[in-house]
């Protein structure tokens, strides 16, 4: 049942020769159109219908359907990749390699083969005769924004009943994470010679005062909240970087702090946003300064939660022999649970891989995903 389609490496080597990095850094970020098209006319060579969506002039999402009805199933990936260093790799980024039964490149692991494995995996279908919908995803901007994924979301049209992200779990079914938070912390005081301190206002101090602040409010969450499903059961608070000042015979007049909140599902993103700015207020009040506190990003990334005993999830069990767990990286997960789809993070290589040099995505998990992938579009868009 081929349809001229490229081979599965092919496929792949495609992918990995189109750059497609998402970063916060306007000079190293690029669009994803390229990518997109290629998709697209693959997936329009495979029968499927071909949406494109803009985000803006240069961030595209693809999503592709074949079938009919209603309540099928989505198999969803990004088609973007983090930056990386040329220089630090063995074989060039932009090139698949074969070697020590892996392959190579940036975005072999995460996450474009898994993109170029949906689409293989639907070759052994009549899709005319599929009774529910096939539908695939490609998304922009997973790597830093999630852009795409929430223009999805946003949209509020359902895509399926049931959803596979293929982010790199070694197969293992995952149904929790962890949801982020980034926050920028800054005091603007007044600066003066050191020599005299009631000539300025000092910014550090007053940042000195707030960490303690903050740690004490740390402390607080991780005895509120616990949960053992995970391998650190509780929400995390770190301390990531930290400026302030310019000389050391100069009052510091402004003082900036970058942390990462890491927290549990069923604990509230807008709650701890607005707990820390609390914090930050109290101690510009007390010390007569100006405090902010800002998201960076403009949002974080939501906690994923999706029911062990989902449908999906008892399926993939049975499949893999394996429950669904938890894993501490985000994924665009949370995205498609906030349109009542169950989702389920799984995909081949692992994410010790993702975003470091020489990525690879091990050949022996290849055959396993694809008819594993198989087995779900039987499930859940040929049988009744």
């Amino acid at each position: 049942m081929t349809t001229g389609l490229p081979s599965t490496r092919e496929m792949i080597a495609q992918l990995i020769a189109t750059p497609s990095v998402s970063c916060y850094h306007a000079d190293l970020d690029m669009s994803n159109r390229a990518v997109i098209d290629l998709l697209a006319d693959w997936m329009e060579t495979r029968g499927f219908e071909v949406e494109i969506q803009a985000i803006d002039k240069a961030k595209f999402n693809l999503i592709a359907t074949t079938g009919s009805g209603s309540d099928g199933l989505v198999l969803s990936g990004h088609t973007d990749t983090v930056p990386c260093d040329p220089d630090l790799w063995l074989s060039d980024p932009f090139q698949l390699m074969e070697k020590d039964n892996r392959l190579y490149g940036l975005g072999s692991c995460d996450m474009k083969s898994f993109l170029a494995l949906a689409l293989q995996s639907s070759q052994s279908f009549d899709l005319d005769k599929l009774k529910r919908p096939l539908t695939i995803v490609a998304t922009a901007d997973e790597e830093s924004t999630m852009s795409g994924a929430k223009l999805i979301a946003d949209n509020g049209k359902k895509l399926g009943r049931y959803c596979v992200i293929g982010e790199p779990t070694g197969l293992q079914p995952i149904r929790q994470h962890k949801g982020g938070l980034s926050e920028s912390i800054r005091f603007t005081g007044r600066s003066g010679h050191a020599s005299n301190p009631a000539l300025g206002n000092n910014a550090l101090e007053a940042m000195h005062e707030f960490i303690g602040e903050l740690l004490r409010y740390r402390d607080g969450l991780q005895k509120q909240y616990n949960d053992p499903a995970f391998a650190i059961p509780t929400p995390t608070l770190n301390l990531g970087h930290i400026h302030g000042g310019d000389n050391s015979n100069r009052i510091c007049g402004a003082c900036e702090l970058l942390i990462d909140i890491r927290f549990l599902p069923g604990m509230s993103f807008d709650t701890l946003h607005a707990d820390i700015g609390e914090l930050v207020a109290g101690v510009a009040e007390r010390r007569g300064l100006t405090g902010e506190c800002l998201i960076i990003g403009d949002e974080g990334t939501p906690a994923m939660d999706t029911a062990e005993a989902s449908e999906i999830a008892e399926y993939l069990k049975f499949l893999t022999g394996k429950s669904a767990t938890s894993v501490a990286f985000g994924t665009e997960a949370p995205y498609y649970n906030s349109m009542q789809t169950e989702t389920i993070v799984i995909g081949p290589g692992s994410i010790d891989q993702a975003h470091q040099p020489d990525e690879y995505l091990p050949i022996d998990q290849i055959d396993p995903t694809i008819e594993m992938l198989k087995q779900l579009i039987h499930r859940f868009c040929v049988q009744a």
